[in-house]
């Protein structure tokens, strides 16, 4: 009985992940990151162990705490050894793996729901230490992101808090973040910043998404981590939960990529004047919009775009036109909790693969099976 058992489990979760796919992307029972339906909020991804392919961590909790967790990647895309992150278990939304202290390999950073924030030294193996804290100890935290804004050639943490100030974390060399300045009004509802020079002068600009159907805005830098002059996007009472920059028309200026809760998903095309007044809209759904990636998937020279959505199926649309025309394809039928949405070369194919991070569910990742069409 028990074996019939197994068999039928088995032959449903292969239903399951073959039904409706698209013939593009590929998953299937095995490409999931373990087997554990946890509350995860983000993934990164890099090379942890040095071994020359693409390792996944996995960020889990949001509100409750969870055990966030570690996956290696055997060199042709399939995570068959895991371990988990630290030895307690934290309410974490965001991670990011980056070279905080110099070393030569990537260290991690770990962003908590009102619990303090941690930076996980790596000793070069995939082995990691519990290392210094980042930002205030007991914030809503919703989203961190790395660069280095001061340009001193260290990595830098911008923390995103959702009702509150949102913090610039300033390296010192050797992974310690004694420094912090705010961006953006203590009253924002921030939930995803990216980071680029949007205005061409050589520093770091901040486009901030905001919820609650609050003004979106993209922050000018002036060189000394200034951010006065900012620059409105957007309708002005959006729910945006995650942008994207690229060039997606392939003009010369960075454009903004919105994904939206309940509304439509746009392009906001950047311009010598920097206004962001001319857009396209590339998703017409209402759908509840969290995530967004961004890459060239059915590498044709343009940026194509991937929405991760909650309790609808996530979605891939290719750029055709130059940002004007999008072809829609549907990733599967499933209709889970997306959080968050990666791109890169999982099986060292050159072609950029999607990996999902599903709240309740298990989280699963895509093979890119496209075949371009060259004229």
């Amino acid at each position: 009985m028990r074996l019939k058992y197994l068999i039928s489990m088995f032959l449903s979760l292969a239903i399951l992940f073959v039904n409706g796919q698209s013939p593009n992307f590929s998953t299937s029972a095995r490409l999931i990151f373990g087997t554990h339906k946890e509350r995860t909020a983000s993934m990164g991804v890099g090379d942890i162990d040095k071994d020359g392919d693409i390792d996944v961590l996995a960020a889990n909790g949001r509100h409750w705490p969870g055990q966030n967790r570690i996956f290696f990647n055997n060199g042709n895309g399939i995570f068959t050894v895991s371990m988990e992150l630290g030895n307690e278990m934290e309410t974490s939304y965001s991670t990011e793996l980056a070279d905080f202290d110099n070393d030569g390999d990537l260290d991690v950073a770990v962003g908590n729901d009102m619990a303090p924030n941690f930076i996980f030294t790596n000793d070069g193996t995939g082995t990691f230490t519990k290392g210094s804290g980042f930002g205030k100890r007991y914030d809503h935290t919703r989203n961190i992101v790395t660069a280095d804004l001061d340009n001193d050639g260290d990595i830098d943490i911008l923390i995103t808090n959702r009702s509150s100030e949102n913090e610039i974390c300033l390296n010192d060399g050797k992974g310690n973040f004694s420094k912090t300045i705010g961006f953006g009004s203590s009253e924002d509802s921030t939930i995803d910043v990216e980071v680029a020079d949007m205005d061409g002068d050589g520093d770091n600009d901040l486009i901030l998404a905001n919820r609650d159907e609050q003004q979106n805005f993209v922050y000018l830098n002036d060189g000394n981590l200034k951010f006065s002059e900012k620059i409105p996007y957007g309708s002005g009472s959006d729910n945006t939960r995650s942008v994207a920059i690229a060039d997606m028309n392939k003009d010369g200026f960075l454009d903004i990529i919105a994904a939206n809760i309940g509304e439509p998903n746009v392009v906001y095309f950047g311009s010598e004047k920097l206004d962001f007044s001319r857009k396209a809209v590339f998703d017409g759904s209402s759908n509840r919009s969290y995530a967004i990636a961004t890459g060239d998937l059915d590498q044709d020279g343009t940026v194509d775009v991937v929405i991760g959505n909650s309790r609808e199926p996530n979605t891939v649309f290719l750029n055709k036109e130059n940002g004007t025309k999008w072809e829609r394809v549907q990733l599967s039928e499933r209709e889970f909790n997306t959080y968050d949405v990666i791109i890169s070369d999982l099986n060292g194919d050159g072609k950029l693969d999607i990996i999902e991070s599903n709240s309740d569910e298990v989280n699963l990742y895509y093979f890119n099976r496209f075949k371009p069409k060259f004229p």
